[in-house]
């Protein structure tokens, strides 16, 4: 259980891993694309985990019908929408939530600037609804290589304004971090911040050039930190996050125990760490799932519940002013 006199906070959060199965499943129909069931629970297993895969790539793949159903920029301002109502239905108080242009756009070339914009849209909409507090990551998705993350950073450039943050995800072993050293300088210039899935499928010298090299303040998964000292000691002497998803690296196969994830000995080492949820669609899980196994699995104290909590706040995107003001939100 999370502590409730302190916000609910989701950091590292895909949007476009977190498309509603019947969502998906409606929009097939309207838009004529064939699916491999004609059973809506007989779909569910291709685009849910069952248990866990075999890896990381493996586990990409159940995201991949999500946005194939996606053949209009309409389309795409509806999973906008249905984040924002998923993430308050959740009760979370604040979320970001990351995308990539270019995968969601990539099955019917879709216009990449045109996503991005559909995607603010549809957020829009969604914050003009509900209560919770949203801010949008950018994703370079290296699995399509250099020159489409190039396409993908200039769209997500156009729209800096509405974008908080840039990320790089995908396939990190064959796509190592040193192709995309441009990109991440030109965010930076750019005046975005950075966070980096690193430590997921590569080793801790994944997370030393994210840090040291793509300037990334915040680190997605980082379970390979946990290999080295010097590593976890230089990421509390300045600050660099953790953001966790513990039911995502057993899912993938980076844990195969999850009673002994890492986030014990980040919490012991006084990192800052936070809980999140990755891809709740395609998991089938939510963020209080993960605080409940948090706490009766990994056997986390309450005190460590609520440092995870204070950690999300002080690790978040966001002003002093607003951050005060989620601290504030509860009391």
């Amino acid at each position: 259980m999370h502590n409730k006199q302190l916000p609910l906070i989701d950091l590292h959060r895909h949007l476009d891993g977190n498309i509603r199965p019947k969502t998906v499943w409606q929009l097939a129909k309207k838009n004529n694309i064939e699916l491999p069931e004609t059973n809506y629970e007989d779909f569910l297993p291709h685009i849910k985990i069952t248990n866990n895969e075999a890896d990381l790539l493996a586990f990409l793949k159940k995201l991949d019908w999500g946005v194939k159903v996606l053949s209009s920029l309409d389309d795409v301002v509806r999973i906008g929408f249905e984040n924002v109502e998923d993430a308050y239905l959740a009760n979370i108080d604040y979320a970001e939530l990351r995308f990539s242009p270019f995968y969601i756009a990539m099955t019917h070339q879709l216009p990449i600037e045109g996503v991005v914009e559909a995607i603010i849209e549809g957020i829009k909409q969604g914050c003009d609804k509900y209560p919770t507090k949203i801010n949008l990551i950018g994703i370079l998705s290296r699995t399509f290589g250099v020159e489409n993350c190039e396409t993908e950073l200039n769209a997500i450039l156009a729209h800096k304004d509405n974008i908080t943050a840039l990320d790089l995800a995908g396939d990190e072993y064959n796509f190592p971090g040193d192709l995309f050293e441009r990109h991440f300088k030109k965010a930076s210039d750019a005046g975005l911040q950075i966070t980096v899935h690193a430590g997921e499928a590569a080793g801790p010298e994944s997370v030393w050039h994210a840090i040291e090299k793509l300037g990334a303040t915040r680190i997605g998964h980082g379970v390979a930190c946990v290999k080295d000292q010097k590593l976890m000691d230089y990421m509390l002497k300045h600050q660099i996050g953790i953001e966790s998803c513990l039911t995502s690296n057993y899912q993938t196969g980076t844990i195969k125990d999850l009673s002994n994830h890492p986030i014990k000995t980040f919490l012991e080492n006084g990192l800052n760490v936070c809980l999140n949820t990755d891809d709740p669609a395609v998991e089938n899980i939510e963020l209080k799932d993960e605080f409940n196994l948090a706490t009766n699995l990994l056997k986390l104290s309450e005190k460590q519940i609520t440092q995870l909590q204070h950690n999300a706040i002080e690790m978040s995107f966001l002003s002093d002013k607003e951050k005060e003001s989620l601290r504030q939100l509860k009391i």
